[in-house]
């Protein structure tokens, strides 16, 4: 399930830092045969301490954890949605993301010059807000055009997407991204055909100094942005990129000593896989056996079978009943067996809706 969250920032703000941090801890590409390693692209495991304590229960020949993919967007500059600097590359590799992570700098240093001449992190998120706003009403312009001359027709189809457009273009044009618009399940449907910039879910990366990583509550330019973010429901994780570099390089035990000095309980790299999973609706949950115990991506409220697809389509084509204990009950009770013994392990048929945690086995039949 190849699902991919975009870092975007003006120059200068941290971005290149807080990439290389992600390449550099990334997964080892042999367990992800079917993922397309770009050079643009960095693949991480996504952290999970329940991956660790199954595979502590079941013993396990191998374990394998689940993965996300950030894409590296070129930098954005004012004028960008026209063509300024690497306008066009960033806008086409924008629309491949499914949700934005937005690095804004949070910092001084007069040995990195900012672009616009002066740390102030709201200037920065509104000039790539209206970047990516400019570009979607480009896009918007030229489409509702075209569907106007089938909705005079009576076209019904044109008619219904002629609404839709005209409602997001006078969105746009009030400097509204699509995503602060209400839409019902079947205009959703057209929205997302239409690939907007603006309509792709949107996390706040502040990057601060070393010395504010610990504590970053006193730092005026953090809550800027959070008071920004908490307007459009968005949410904002802290992070000091130029660590996060430092630490990518270091084993665990390594790791978790260089956290313990630095005053932090858990890696801002693994916030930000964490707090991009939950921005995509994303869950995981696990299978487990001798040969292997897997953590598994699915998006919330998908059923058993569609979550058996995952592994394999022939699981989800034959497709009969999932044994399922949730990862609490298995623990609680130590082990498969004994989580049978007590009845916490549930037969759950084809409208199951999967949660998060759960250990399933599937039985299926082709």
């Amino acid at each position: 399930m190849a699902l991919t969250a975009g870092i975007v920032g003006l120059p200068n703000v941290g971005k290149s830092t807080l990439f290389n941090a992600i390449t550099q801890a990334g997964a080892e590409a042999a367990n992800y045969p079917f993922a397309t390693i770009d050079p643009n692209v960095g693949i991480v495991e996504v952290p999970d301490d329940r991956l660790n304590k199954l595979t502590e229960l079941v013993q396990p020949k191998k374990t394998v954890p689940t993965a996300f993919e950030f894409t590296d967007i070129a930098g954005i500059v004012k004028g960008a949605s026209k063509g300024e600097g690497l306008g066009n590359q960033f806008l086409s590799h924008i629309r491949q993301v499914d949700a934005i992570c937005q690095v804004v700098r949070c910092f001084v240093d007069e040995n990195i010059t900012h672009v616009s001449g002066k740390v102030d992190p709201i200037d920065d998120i509104e000039v790539i807000n209206l970047e990516l706003i400019l570009a979607d009403l480009e896009t918007v312009t030229k489409r509702f055009q075209r569907v106007e001359k089938l909705a005079r027709q009576k076209d019904k189809e044109a008619l219904n997407e002629f609404d839709i457009l005209d409602k997001i273009k006078n969105a746009l044009e009030e400097e509204q991204p699509v995503r602060a618009i209400d839409f019902t399940e079947e205009q959703q449907k057209i929205v997302k055909g239409l690939h907007l910039l603006t309509s792709k879910p949107m996390l706040y990366v502040a990057n601060v100094s070393e010395e504010e990583v610990a504590d970053p509550n006193g730092n005026e330019y953090v809550q800027k942005v959070r008071d920004y973010a908490a307007k459009e429901g968005a949410e904002v994780i802290v992070i000091c990129a130029k660590i996060e570099e430092e630490i990518s390089e270091l084993d665990q035990e390594e790791k978790e000593m260089f956290l313990e000095d630095l005053g932090i309980t858990e890696a801002g790299l693994d916030k930000l896989i964490k707090a991009s999973y939950n921005l995509l609706g994303l869950a995981t949950y696990f299978t487990a056996g001798e040969q292997e115990v897997r953590a598994w991506t699915f998006r919330k409220g998908i059923k058993a079978p569609q979550a058996a697809g995952i592994i394999h389509t022939d699981f989800e084509r034959g497709f009969i009943r999932a044994e399922t204990v949730s990862y609490e009950d298995l623990v609680e009770a130590g082990s498969m067996g004994q989580a049978r013994e007590k009845g916490k392990v549930r037969l759950e048929g084809k409208e199951y809706i999967v949660k998060d945690g759960d250990v399933i086995h599937f039985r299926f039949n082709v």
